[in-house]
């Protein structure tokens, strides 16, 4: 996955308005965007894309092959220590009351209870941005400092995962910037809100069981991501699926790409113009699997409100003000069974 440098904005033109509503007869397809070509023919791209299902992937997004191979490798060689270790940095356990970093393991979430017989068959390691206790920041819910396993244990585990969080934060305010330009704003015109961004790494082992939907049994229960936008790396094992036109289609792994899908605080700040789609994790290797997410939210006091320019006299705004803190709270106390909320938000 070499880096390739994109390229400044050309003079390519977007349409006048948001597209049409109507997904086109290629909405089944997930689009591969290429993050080299010009902007604006790119911001184009997205758009589609958004309005289609919400899902693509990026090709020469500038993450080096190194920066994606250690961080998977250390969390290869996190995952491998026995459970009792593990769990001496369990998320529960964060010292911060409210921040919630560390282990989650497995069977902890539940991202489809109506339907899940057990909890995922995953287990996890919430990462966020690194927050001094003493800092005033620290003293919101979801901020704070990590908890680490020691560097005897993994050495360079911390090293590998910042270096790849901070390749993220770079991508993820790329794809910020398309975003805005696919709803004509300007090419700034999302980042409010996002100085503080509440950006969580989250690496994940998903065990050797098989999944069987039938008897409600999954990797990851049925769900659509909480905040702005995810974007994932895989190994090259088949497992992540979809809901398209009311059927549930793959989204292979390829080589050179991340997966990227749009969270639920986009739906709701575009009214319902670009798509959060409701996707799983469907183990069919038998064998052990290995992903990482990156999800990328506003700040905690960030209220979204949605935006004008997705309003019109026959289509008003469908949601009120929210501010986006007590919005994910909620969502991690309905899905993780050692979540508890801070007092402050009770």
């Amino acid at each position: 996955m070499a880096a390739v440098a994109v390229q400044s904005p050309h003079s390519a033109a977007i349409p006048d308005r948001v597209p049409d509503l109507n997904p086109t007869a290629d909405s089944q397809r997930v689009r591969i965007v290429d993050l080299a070509a010009p902007e604006a023919s790119t911001a184009i791209e997205v758009s589609k894309a958004c309005l289609e299902n919400g899902f693509f992937y990026v090709r020469n997004h500038g993450v080096t092959q190194k920066v994606l191979e250690d961080q998977f490798e250390a969390g290869r060689k996190f995952f491998q220590l026995d459970s009792q270790t593990k769990m001496e940095i369990a998320a529960s356990k964060s010292k911060h009351l409210g921040v919630y970093r560390g282990y989650t393991g497995m069977a902890d979430e539940s991202l489809d209870r109506a339907n899940q017989t057990q909890g995922d068959t995953k287990e996890g390691l919430y990462i966020g941005r690194e927050v001094h206790p003493d800092d005033d920041e620290a003293q919101k819910p979801f901020h704070g400092p990590n908890q680490w396993p020691s560097e005897e244990l993994v050495p360079g585990f911390r090293a590998a995962m910042e270096a790849y969080q901070a390749a993220m934060m770079r991508l993820a305010f790329q794809l910020l910037r398309l975003l805005a330009l696919a709803l004509k704003l300007p090419p700034e015109g999302l980042h409010d809100g996002f100085d503080h961004a509440i950006a969580t790494l989250r690496p994940l082992h998903y065990g050797p069981e098989l999944s069987y939907p039938d008897k409600g049994i999954y990797g990851c229960g049925a769900h659509s991501d909480y905040g702005v936008l995810t974007i994932l790396a895989t190994d090259a094992n088949k497992a992540l699926q979809i809901n398209t036109a009311g059927e549930w289609v793959y989204v292979e792994p390829k080589p050179d790409c991340f997966i990227i899908n749009l969270g639920d605080i986009l739906q709701r700040w575009t009214n319902d113009l670009f798509k959060s789609t409701r996707h799983r994790v469907v183990s069919v290797c038998g064998c052990d699997r290995y992903s990482t997410a990156f999800f990328f939210e506003p700040g905690f006091d960030t209220m979204i409100s949605v935006l004008p320019q997705c309003c019109s006299p026959d289509r008003p705004a469908k949601y009120p003000p929210i501010k986006f803190g007590n919005y994910l709270t909620d969502k991690y106390a309905q899905t993780h069974s050692s979540f508890e909320p801070s007092p402050a938000l009770a």
